[in-house]
Parts: C-alpha cells; structure tokens; sequence
C-alpha cells in the first residue's frame, strides 16, 4: 500500500486545529492553529496542496451519551464546505470526545496559546484513527 499523508482538523468556530501524518510511521505530530475566518478555506486548500494530502480526518463532537449536538451541525456544515474544494482527498469523521481535555493534560503548565491546545487535540484524533485504521 502506497504511503498517505493525512491532516487532521479539530474544527472550532474561533480557530481550527492541525495535526499531520503519514500511513508510513504513523505518528501523529501537531501542525499548529489556523483562525477560523474568511480565508480559512484557503489556507487548508493551500496545506492541501503543499503537503499532498491524501485523508482529511476530522474531530467528530458529540455530547456525553453520544448523540449530536450544535457544535456536531457546525462540523458537519464546515466540512461540507471542504467538500466543495474539488480536493482529491478523502475526508472521514473521528471521534473527539475529551480530546481537549486530553490535550490541556499532556500539555500542563506549558500551554502560551489557546491554540496549542487545539493542534495537540488534533493529533490525538489523528492518532485514535491511525490506531483504528492501521493497527496491525
């Protein structure tokens, strides 16, 4: 199987974590924070693009029991949109529950911007689904 790069997205209506892999190593590393703004279709388009992304993970959020809540619209809306980008990349849902949670306690007192904790929560739901998706 040919190797792929992947980009994780932990999407946020103020800024939107990143996360890069590949099927090769499998190690998710985070990628930094993009501002959810008016060019933000642009700038993944442009991460897209230079990192010849081939699967687009995106954190999926739902409430405690499971089920879909405002926030889930949003993703579910925002990803459409990078649908729309006549992208060859396939994009696919995964679990986020307590992914932010996860990431504040890995990155302790060492956090200096919000969106620090934004990418770290993205390479961990890129990890889950590399672990998911590869495990063997």
């Amino acid at each position: 199987m040919p190797v792929r790069n992947l980009l994780a997205l932990d999407v946020g209506e103020k800024r939107i974590g990143v996360a890069m892999a590949d099927t090769a190593v499998r190690i998710a590393v985070p990628f930094g924070w993009l501002e959810n703004d008016d060019n933000i279709l642009t700038d993944i388009a442009e991460l897209l693009i230079r990192h010849d992304i081939r699967v687009i993970v995106v954190g999926y959020p739902r409430n405690q029991s499971g089920e879909p809540t405002k926030q889930t619209e949003y993703v579910e809306k925002f990803v459409d949109k990078i649908a729309e980008l006549d992208i060859d990349a396939e994009i696919v849902y995964q679990d986020e529950s307590l992914t932010s949670v996860q990431a504040e306690a890995r990155l302790g007192n060492n956090i200096k911007a919000k969106g620090e904790i934004d990418a770290e929560a993205a390479s961990i739901i890129l990890q889950d689904y590399l672990e998911e998706k590869y495990a063997n």
